[in-house]
């Protein structure tokens, strides 16, 4: 390592709170660069060693983290503006001072490490799993068709990460609406072999408040999204089938 990147140093600005009922404050740190760092690898540095830029001691910022390769969704904040994974955001790429802050959608537990029960709440209401009646050995289940399985397979990488949430402008404190993650679960499992026979309740639920009538078409949670779902469309073939369900139930089909 050269004698120039030993003397380089990183800037942050991490917003702070100590729980939900206390007030955001700033703080700044500075921190040894390291070719190919990721911010979880600065935050790790400020753990190692709690001092604030002015030389301070004080307390470790807290985070969340599992894989550490954009597989669990944990570490999910907003970095300079934008919501997206702490562990694929790389410092060499990152306009410094970099802004850590957490996800405004969720209640904060503490720092950066937000409550994201409001995401699988809805999940839980859609029903956004395959039921099985038993333990015992029911065999194998039904194929599905190769050309739904393509596109049910790229649905299926959702993360429960939330930035899709924290994107949208009509996820807030003040609406109800479930966001684009669990409706997207909803056409994933609605094409299931097994998961169809709850197609309609799960299309009934989201024909409530909170639903799909919530989506304002804004398009921001498929750019944000960091693993390219197209969620957009998921929402459209769900508008179609709601749709379809109004009119059976209409005719009494």
């Amino acid at each position: 390592m050269s004698t120039e990147t030993q003397n380089k140093a990183i800037k942050f600005v991490v917003t702070r709170q100590e729980d939900q009922s206390s007030k955001p404050y700033k703080e700044e740190f500075e921190i040894p660069y390291r070719p190919n760092m990721n911010v979880i690898g600065a935050l790790m540095e400020v753990q190692r060693n709690p001092v604030n830029a002015q030389g301070e001691q004080t307390t470790p910022v807290c985070w969340e983290s599992n894989c550490l390769e954009e597989v669990c969704g944990a570490c999910s904040m907003v970095i300079n503006g934008k919501p997206r994974q702490a562990c694929t955001a790389l410092v060499d790429k990152l306009e410094q001072p970099i802004r850590i802050e957490p996800m405004s959608t969720f209640p904060v537990v503490r720092d950066v490490v937000i409550d994201r029960g409001r995401m699988f709440e809805s999940l839980k209401r859609v029903k956004a799993w395959i039921p099985i009646d038993g333990t015992y050995d029911l065999g194998p289940g039904p194929r599905m068709a190769e050309s739904k399985r393509q596109w049910a397979y790229e649905l299926s990488k959702c993360m429960t990460c939330g930035v899709c949430l924290e994107a949208c402008p009509n996820v807030n404190e003040k609406t109800d609406f479930m966001g684009p993650a669990p409706l997207s679960q909803v056409r994933l499992f609605n094409a299931h072999p097994t998961g169809e026979m709850n197609q309609e309740e799960r299309l009934d639920t989201i024909m409530q408040d909170g639903g799909l009538e919530g989506c304002g078409n804004s398009q921001n949670c498929v750019m944000s999204c960091p693993k390219g779902i197209p969620l957009t469309t998921s929402i459209a073939a769900l508008n179609k089938d709601t749709t379809k369900q109004l009119f059976r139930k209409w005719l009494g089909m």
